[in-house]
């Protein structure tokens, strides 16, 4: 159980370090952004503007007690509505301090530190192309970052070998891909931060489960993929930013 022992170890509670360390914050040293910067002449696609009316179940209980993980999906489109709001549901900003400081969000976050950024494989949403994104939660608006040729060959290479149904992600309307850059709650929490990042993208993951339920949609969270190959299509550099969770969304299949 030797082997064991180091990760075990994480999962644990331990605040006795920050006795010996002090984080940046306490140091005076700068906040690092909210969110991650981006060249204005992008290619940016508005988001409709979240309401209720993409909603065909609004019993929190029964979206709670029906949540599986679902592994088949139609061949359909998700609107831009509905993606819009699972954006919304999953990262979206409901409050920034005064001062820009930090921003209350849709989910908790350990201290509102949210180190995340939300990339989009998307293949099927009506209005839009093929292609990854990311997601601008401050402005509610998508980021193009580039088209892929062959998208549904990408995502089977990249997800790996899946148990249970193999290949079902590129069978998907988009596959949410959750990046931290870890930076920034280090900045407040030092070496205790990388346990809250782990369970903060839980949270996310699951308001996605949910909010999916809520339209007739179904989600699957991977967290089995290859971990370059992910950072690589999303740009990033797999150090002060790379990838730490996926999740497969399409329309069910209703039995």
């Amino acid at each position: 159980m030797e082997r064991f022992k180091t990760n075990r170890d994480f999962l644990k509670t331990d605040f006795a370090p920050l006795k010996n360390h002090k984080a940046d914050r306490a140091l005076g040293k700068p906040q690092p952004p909210l969110v991650k910067a981006y060249d204005e002449s992008s290619v940016i696609i508005d988001l409709p503007k979240v309401n209720k009316s993409v909603l065909t179940n609004n019993d929190l209980f029964k979206c709670i007690e029906e949540r599986r993980s679902v592994r088949i999906y139609k061949d359909e489109n998700l609107s831009l509505e509905e993606l819009s709001y699972l954006l919304w549901s999953t990262q979206g900003v409901t409050k920034v301090s005064e001062g820009n400081t930090f921003t209350l969000r849709t989910v908790p976050c350990s201290g509102a530190t949210h180190s995340f950024e939300t990339y989009l494989f998307i293949m099927k949403v009506k209005d839009l192309a093929k292609g990854i994104y990311r997601y601008l939660p401050l402005e509610h608006k998508l980021l193009f970052l580039s088209d892929i040729e062959d998208m549904e060959g990408t995502i089977n290479d990249l997800t790996l070998e899946q148990p249970f149904v193999p290949r079902f992600a590129s069978k998907a309307s988009v596959v949410f891909a959750w990046s931290t850059i870890p930076y920034r709650s280090e900045w407040k929490f030092d070496i205790t931060a990388h346990k809250k990042i782990l369970i903060d993208v839980g949270h996310i993951c699951q308001n996605l489960y949910l909010a999916s339920e809520s339209i007739d949609a179904g989600t699957c969270a991977i967290g089995i993929y290859d971990q370059t190959m992910v950072d690589n299509l999303l740009q990033i550099d797999g150090e002060n930013e790379f990838s730490v969770y996926l999740a497969a969304v399409g329309k069910k299949i209703n039995k």
